[in-house]
Parts: structure tokens; C-alpha cells; sequence
């Protein structure tokens, strides 16, 4: 047992490594690439680093799904990074920030509220599946959904919408003229490489947490909503915590955002449109979603504040991810039962 653990250690901490170095392509790739392109700064963020950055969710989703037939570890790493996007890094990037965050009305009233918007339209889809296309589960008293290909084209749809909102930032910007000395070729081969390394580097750390959750007999959920979730939040943490280091605060939020909106209203529905239909714990996927929307809320209020992240603030927003930690954990081993149907621990799990 203490080989295995060393050995997935270093096995998670040479996937750390990868994505580090993949998400240093990323980042210095897109930001030539939006000036060739003349891309505002907060498009930047919110469209063209957020999907690059997005694209580990996106593998996981569509690989759950179809390989292992596990649509709902899919869905419970996708909210598990969603959650630790909009609390954790921001909480870091305002830690590392050499002064406090700015934010502007842009990112506030178009970028956070248009995600608020993402998460109501997601779990009105769940919501549909469970009333239009109920799943019997043997007496269970789960309440569970099938959620079909024109229901996950609600969420895509909307991500439509989010993208012609950007194209009207872009055509209505005045962005100065491209850099001549900028080869775009150069850079999308740059961009590329980048994102194969991130995706590699995310496979060796799920790897190692699904080592793990064999090692300490963590249930799949847990290592899902919490470990798996956290492994392929990575790039988009690396990337906006060096974004915010050097003073481009706004990207650095617009990425955080951005990179959520597309892991609600596509990496989700993507496992869908591939797999044909999938089945929904809407008993489990409710409560979660209920604590999104409280986490996004908090996020909303503390930028809003002064139209800054201030160091105390980032703190709050750490703070309230780790008590998050603690109570699935604790809902997990049956300490406590304010969630209904959270799958419990495996026998002998540590206690």
C-alpha cells in the first residue's frame, strides 16, 4: 500500500508538472493570438483562454460517459471544478495579486450574471428530465431523469447566445491594429501543444486519484466532486493566478467565469449529445446545484463590493470552499445527512 501511494504521488506530481508547462503555452499563445486578433480583454478571458483552459472538463465528461457509463461522475466533477473555479481561484489570484483585484461593471453585470443565468438553465434541464422523463429506481425514493439530446441542446443553445453576445464586443471594440511581429500559425501550433499537454497532464492526476480512492476506498463521487474536479481546475488556476500576478485582474476573473459557462452549458451536454441520453440523479444534482448558486452569489457580492477582490475577501472565498471539503466528506461517511442519496463510503473505508 505505501508503494502504491509513492507511486501515484509522483505520478500526480509529474501530471502537476505537465500542466504547469502546458498552460504556459496556453496563456502566452492566446494572449498574441487576441492581439493579433484584436480581441478585448475580457473576451480573451471569458472566451479564448476559458475554452482552451475548459478542455480537461470537456475529456472528462465525454470520457466518463462513454467508456465507463458514469454520466453523473462526469456531472459531479464538472460542479465539483465549477465550485472550485469560482472560490478557490479566485481566492488565490487574489492572495498572489501584488494589490487588490480590479473588476469592472463589464465583468459584473455581463460576465457573472450571464453565469448565474448558466446555472439556472442547467438545472432547469435536470429539472425537465426528472418531470418529463422520470426513471424508476426500484423504490429507492432517488429521484432520477433521463436527460435526452433536444434537452441538452437548451444549455447549448444558450451557450450560442454567449457567443454572439462576445462577437458584438468584438466587432463594436476599439482595439488598436494587430502586431506585426506576431505569427499566428506559430502561435495556434503553440496553443495546440499547449492543450495536448494539459489534457495528458489532467489523465496522469485522475489516474492517481482514482489510485487513491482504491488505496483509502474513497466512493467515486467523492474523488469526483472533490479530487478529479480540483485536477482539472488546474490550468485554469495556473492561468489566472499569472494572469492577476501581473495586473491583468480582469482576464484573470473573465477566465474564472468564462471557463464555468462552458463547463455548464457544454461540457455537460456534450456527454449527452455523444452517448444519446443519460440518466440523472436530480435528488443529488439539486442540493449541488443549490450550493453553485450560493457560491456564485458570494463571488458576485464580494467583487461588486468597491469593484474590487481584496486580500481579506480571497480569503473568504478559500475559507468557504474548504468547509464545502469538510461537509461532503462528512456527508460521505454518514457523519451527517443534510444530503439525501449522497452514495456513502465503501466498507472499511477509513474512519
Amino acid at each position: 500500500m505505501l508503494m502504491a501511494l509513492l507511486l501515484w504521488t509522483v505520478v500526480a506530481l509529474a501530471g502537476t508538472a505537465v500542466i504547469w508547462l502546458g498552460s504556459t503555452y496556453l496563456e502566452s499563445a492566446s494572449q498574441r493570438l487576441s492581439a493579433y486578433y484584436r480581441l478585448p480583454e475580457i473576451v480573451q478571458g471569458a472566451l479564448v483562454v476559458a475554452i482552451g483552459s475548459s478542455f480537461p472538463e470537456l475529456s472528462t465528461t465525454v470520457i466518463s460517459t462513454l467508456v465507463h457509463g458514469e454520466f453523473e461522475l462526469g456531472v459531479a466533477a464538472i460542479v465539483g471544478s465549477a465550485l472550485f473555479n469560482i472560490l478557490v481561484i479566485p481566492g488565490l489570484s487574489g492572495l498572489f495579486a501584488r494589490e487588490p483585484m480590479q473588476t469592472n461593471r463589464d465583468l459584473i453585470y455581463k460576465e457573472a450574471q450571464f453565469y448565474m443565468i448558466a446555472v439556472a438553465v442547467l438545472t432547469l434541464t435536470f429539472a425537465f428530465a426528472a418531470i418529463y422523463n422520470p426513471v424508476d429506481g426500484g423504490g429507492d425514493g432517488v429521484i432520477r431523469g433521463e436527460v435526452t439530446r433536444w434537452l441538452a441542446l437548451m444549455p447549448i443553445a444558450l451557450y450560442g447566445l454567449y457567443v454572439f453576445v462576445q462577437y458584438q464586443d468584438v466587432v463594436e471594440a476599439d482595439t488598436p491594429d494587430p502586431d506585426a511581429d506576431i505569427r499566428p500559425l506559430r502561435e495556434w501550433g503553440r496553443l495546440a501543444v499547449g492543450l495536448v499537454l494539459i489534457v495528458a497532464g489532467v489523465e496522469a492526476l485522475v489516474r492517481a486519484a482514482l489510485s487513491y480512492g482504491d488505496i483509502f476506498n474513497t466512493p467515486s463521487f467523492l474523488w469526483g466532486l472533490i479530487v478529479v474536479a480540483a485536477g482539472t481546475s488546474l490550468p485554469d488556476a495556473f492561468v489566472s493566478v499569472r494572469a492577476a500576478r501581473s495586473g491583468r485582474s480582469v482576464t484573470s476573473m473573465a477566465n474564472v467565469l468564462g471557463s464555468n459557462t462552458f463547463d455548464l452549458l457544454v461540457c455537460i451536454p456534450a456527454g449527452v449529445l455523444i452517448a444519446g441520453t443519460a440518466v440523472i440523479n436530480f435528488s443529488l444534482g439539486a442540493p449541488l446545484m443549490a450550493v453553485l448558486t450560493a457560491a456564485t452569489i458570494l463571488l458576485f457580492l464580494l467583487m461588486r463590493t468597491k469593484m474590487t477582490l481584496s486580500r481579506a475577501e480571497a480569503a473568504v472565498l478559500l475559507a468557504s470552499y474548504g468547509i464545502f471539503v469538510i461537509w461532503m466528506v462528512v456527508e460521505t461517511f454518514g457523519w451527517l445527512d443534510l444530503v439525501p442519496h449522497l452514495p456513502p463510503a465503501m466498507p472499511g473505508a477509513p474512519h
